[in-house]
């Protein structure tokens, strides 16, 4: 009986749909475990297809092509080690969430999802059918368990694999990142290699997929909970893990520990990577934006420039008469302090002609909002007829604070593709800003130091869509507005609880009536990259139309 045994873990960043492109990088990390003398080698969950497919797995067609691209690679991975890869599986009529182990040329044993997730951006139930509670599977005379993802989070699949004879656990997850998640993870796992005294690996995949961020960050443990590997978080890594046999079983050697940045780099991490692999996946390579001189156009600027180079971002300074000079000059040194291609564009003229094509129709009405938000509607315009001409990507640079209570205008600053910072509140903008203006890392394509003037993140918040307008003229200074959204949003909380915490009745029923009649415009606006657990999107789904309010 061997006394040693070689795991090859890839975490990979696959593509949803693009299953030959999939099947290409297994076969490589394949490649990879076979010269460095593997017997396993391990992708994530869902590899071939992707993940999160969301309901295009359900497609018999996609579903039926996933597993006929298992079979030829079953084929071509026929000489070496097994093969361990995450796929849809059909039996009798069922689909499944699979972890297939191809060895000799075919499938040679396959494990079905138990705990199907149904929260936050999962929706497996009504996707997946439940397999049954298993046994572990063969590779030479070694006996491994695979729980699937969710199954690891539930104390009964691991003890029935162990209960019939599992000798060491590998987890394979498609688990993208919130704030704090890798906590989580950890503490599953513990409780996992306490419960059954197993080795227990944990493979998680890395890359973005619409708003989510893969964050990679695998790592095995020991029983009792001792770390003995730690893979980097959100970069593509293929690493060899070795266990060798005691007599007390299996247990992993000690391998490469990556330092894991805090929760502020992270945050940045998915912003940039979410945004890169939406323009790669897309196919898009260049991306513009309306550049204002504020601090969330500032911070959506530096992303764009980290995640793509300087060279493929494009920043449009549209001003108007209530367009400061400072706003002029602060929009000026971000554009060359990040090295963009800067155009400035006055939108003076094209007010002038709306305004008096509407005239006969608004003769006898004062102006309104309605003046202003033809401003943010004609930069929208202009942005989206550059994106059209150039075929650059428009980004939109609404925060978490403006998403949630609608300060912001439906066709016009919400215009965009893609929205990097939809869910960052404002308060997490000003501080993001100062983080990277003191940070720079290797995967940042930008340069180094300060690249958002002081003034921008310091001077008061203003859309400057008429004179003298600051931002708290409409809402609560941005520290009470985003606690109070906190609560709200992130806690799931009612006004009762906003008024335990400190704060004015009023004014939290104000700002709970404008979340709702705000569903409209979150409805229609761009996806962006997911930092939290209640990010707007999959992770909250409110219905549009809505007469219910707290009545505490």
């Amino acid at each position: 009986m061997a006394d040693r045994f070689r795991v090859t873990l890839a975490q990979l960043n696959p593509t949803v749909g693009d299953l030959a492109g999939n099947a290409a990088k297994a076969r490589a990390a394949w490649e990879q475990g076979r010269a460095a003398g593997a017997d396993l080698v391990a992708l994530p969950e869902m590899f071939i297809t992707g993940y999160n497919t969301q309901d295009l797995v359900m497609k018999p067609a996609f579903h039926t092509a996933a597993m006929a691209e298992i079979e030829t690679l079953a084929q071509a991975v026929a000489e070496g080690p097994a093969l361990a890869i995450g796929s849809p599986w059909v039996e009798e009529g069922k689909l499944y969430n699979a972890y297939l182990i191809l060895k000799d040329g075919k499938v040679a044993s396959r494990l079905l999802k138990h705990h199907l997730p149904n929260e936050t951006v999962f929706d497996e139930v009504r996707i997946f059918d439940a397999g049954p509670l298993g046994g572990p599977y063969s590779v030479g005379n070694t006996r491994i368990g695979s729980p699937i993802c969710e199954d690891g989070w539930h104390e009964d699949v691991s003890e029935t694999l162990e209960e019939t004879g599992a000798e060491f656990l590998l987890i394979p997850n498609g688990s993208p990142y919130y704030r704090g998640k890798m906590d989580t993870r950890v503490n599953h796992m513990v409780a996992r290699t306490v419960e059954t005294g197993l080795p227990v690996i944990y493979l998680n995949m890395v890359g973005g997929q619409d708003d989510q961020v893969f964050d990679g960050g695998s790592f095995a443990l020991n029983p009792g909970g001792e770390l003995a590997l730690q893979m980097p978080v959100f970069d593509e890594a293929v690493t060899q893990l070795d266990l060798v046999r005691g007599a007390e079983g299996w247990r992993i050697v000690a391998g490469e520990k990556a330092p894991l940045p805090d929760a502020w780099e992270q945050d940045y991490r998915v912003m940039v990577q979410s945004l890169r692999d939406y323009m790669a996946k897309t196919g898009f390579k260049k991306v513009l934006l309306g550049l204002s001189g504020g601090v969330d156009s500032a911070i959506v600027a530096a992303i764009a420039v980290d995640a793509l180079g300087a060279e493929n971002v494009r920043c449009v300074m549209l001003p108007s008469e209530y367009t400061s000079q400072e706003s002029l000059a602060d929009a000026e040194a971000v554009a060359k302090a990040l090295g963009v291609h800067y155009d400035y564009v006055p939108i003076g003229p094209a007010r002038s002609a709306v305004t008096e094509t509407l005239a006969p129709l608004f003769a006898d009405r004062p102006a309104d909002v309605t003046e202003e938000n033809i401003q943010s509607r004609l930069r929208g315009l202009l942005l989206m007829a550059m994106s059209n001409k150039f075929g650059e990507m428009l980004l939109t640079t609404g925060n978490k604070s403006e998403v949630a209570v609608g300060y912001a205008t439906i066709y016009g600053d919400m215009n965009g593709g893609y929205n990097p910072i939809k869910d960052l509140y404002k308060t997490r903008v000003f501080e993001t800003c100062r983080w990277r203006n003191a940070n720079h890392r290797d995967w940042m394509m930008g340069p180094e130091g300060e690249v958002i003037h002081p003034n921008v993140i310091d001077k008061p918040p203003s859309a400057e869509l008429r004179e003298d307008q600051k931002d708290s003229d409409s809402l609560p200074d941005y520290p009470e507005l985003d606690a109070l959204l906190d609560i709200l949003v992130d806690q799931d909380g009612s006004v009762a609880d906003c008024v335990a915490a400190g704060f004015d009745r009023a004014v939290a029923k104000r700002i709970e009536h404008l979340i709702y009649i705000s569903e409209y415009k979150r409805f229609q606006s761009a996806p962006g990259a997911r930092l939290t657990k209640r990010a707007f999107w999959l992770d909250r789904r409110y219905p549009i139309v809505n007469r219910w309010r707290d009545p505490s």
